[in-house]
């Protein structure tokens, strides 16, 4: 039959730079009027929020995904997201934008992000799982690189209320469209470059249900490193305009979020191979010491230093873009490669949530240290120390003992 991986990869990857308007927000809080009396912590939760449904919706998007297929999935994501744009559009309160940016738009970023990412990668052998997976998240990544200007050039030309509006309208039809073209292969298909298993023959059991995950240790490992790279990521995407502002006193807070959302996509792909060649584990531990590293070159960027003049801001932002970019492309590699594919959309939103668990701390405590200080230097300090202990910790994981099994069982 033919072989539609490519076309399904392509729509995923435009579908995920419809959803990736996620990484704008750091534009989009900058843009509240001061006469909406909005806090620096108000401007956290509704990201914050967003990025905790998210996650946890992935779950039984997951499940659905995997049962129901990833058409309808991604169409009730493309719907949830428009109406929760459209409706942050009429308020200016923070709980106004926290039911729909942080819920509605959550959830339908969490519907249809687990419904990319799947069907793409069945459709390709093992040795092509980094380089499918890095290609789908990509677009997520690189929403920012029109979404953020884009967005700025909205709000300067008309008004908040009117670019949410915009977003919410264009992305409901974009996702939707793209989400009929969406389809794994059916039942018995083997992506070129594999044999076909014998019958009768020995095989080991590479397909984990949810519940035999859970009793792995390698996934406790593998959620705390998700949570560590991911959390120090988005704490820097929720506020690099804010930081660009206090430390290097420049109003470049949109580019700097486009350059990082370049680094973002590029560096999913890039690990995404990097790791298909030389290992997950390995990619996994290059890409945490270079975080480090980074976040703590930020900290010391400030007003009247090298390190705050524009083109050194702007290749920290790419870089820490990349790094974190690398997580999700190998963190679903990973739970492809230990835990198969069956249930692999549910599989991967449980592992998946420790994004969002990363996400809604950091950003959060990184809004609340600022209210009290008037500096990220405290949230700077954590989220370094936790990537250390991650990339520490990935010499120590490995894939699950897997028992053989009848083929024909």
């Amino acid at each position: 039959m033919k072989n539609r991986g490519w076309s399904v990869t392509f729509a995923a990857m435009g579908i995920n730079l419809a959803l990736g308007v996620l990484y704008t927000w750091s534009v989009i809080s900058k843009g509240v009027p001061a006469e909406w009396g909005w806090s620096e912590a108000d401007k956290s939760l509704p990201y914050a929020v967003a990025c905790l449904v998210f996650c946890l919706v992935m779950v039984p998007a997951g499940r659905m995904q995997d049962k129901l297929g990833p058409r309808l999935v991604a169409s009730i994501g493309g719907l949830l997201v428009g109406a929760g744009l459209i409706l942050a559009s009429f308020t200016t309160s923070p709980l106004g934008y926290v039911i729909g940016f942080g819920v509605l738009a959550g959830a339908g970023i969490g519907f249809g992000y687990a419904s990319t990412t799947p069907p793409a990668v069945k459709w390709f052998p093992p040795a092509k799982t980094g380089l499918i997976a890095g290609l789908v998240v990509s677009g997520f990544g690189l929403a920012s690189v029109y979404a953020a200007p884009l967005a700025k050039w909205l709000t300067v030309t008309f008004s908040l209320q009117t670019m949410v509006l915009v977003f919410g309208a264009g992305f409901l039809v974009v996702v939707s469209v793209l989400a009929q073209l969406l389809r794994p292969p059916p039942a018995g298909f083997v992506p070129g470059g594999m044999p076909a298993p014998k019958p009768g023959a020995k095989t080991h059991k590479d397909d984990f249900g949810p519940g035999e995950m859970l009793r792995t240790w390698q996934f406790y490992v593998l959620w705390f490193m998700y949570a560590c790279g991911a959390g120090a990521g988005l704490m820097v995407i929720a506020k690099l305009a804010a930081i660009a502002k206090l430390q290097a006193g420049v109003e470049l807070g949109f580019l700097l979020v486009a350059v990082l959302a370049i680094g973002n996509g590029a560096g999913r792909i890039a690990a995404g191979v990097l790791s298909d060649k030389i290992g997950r584990k390995q990619t996994m531990f290059i890409c945490f010491v270079l975080q480090a590293a980074l976040v703590m070159l930020l900290s010391q960027a400030a007003k009247g230093t090298a390190l705050s003049a524009v083109p050194v801001m702007t290749a920290i932002s790419a870089l820490i873009g990349a790094n974190y970019g690398a997580n999700l492309s190998l963190f679903p590699s990973v739970t492809k490669d230990y835990y198969g594919l069956k249930n692999f959309g549910i599989n991967y939103g449980l592992v998946f949530t420790a994004w969002g668990v990363g996400g809604f701390m950091l950003a959060l405590l990184a809004g609340k240290v600022f209210d009290r200080t008037q500096s990220f230097t405290f949230a700077y300090y954590c989220s370094a120390g936790l990537l250390v202990t991650a990339a520490a910790m990935s010499f120590l994981v490995r894939p699950p003992r897997r028992r053989p099994v009848p083929a024909t069982a």
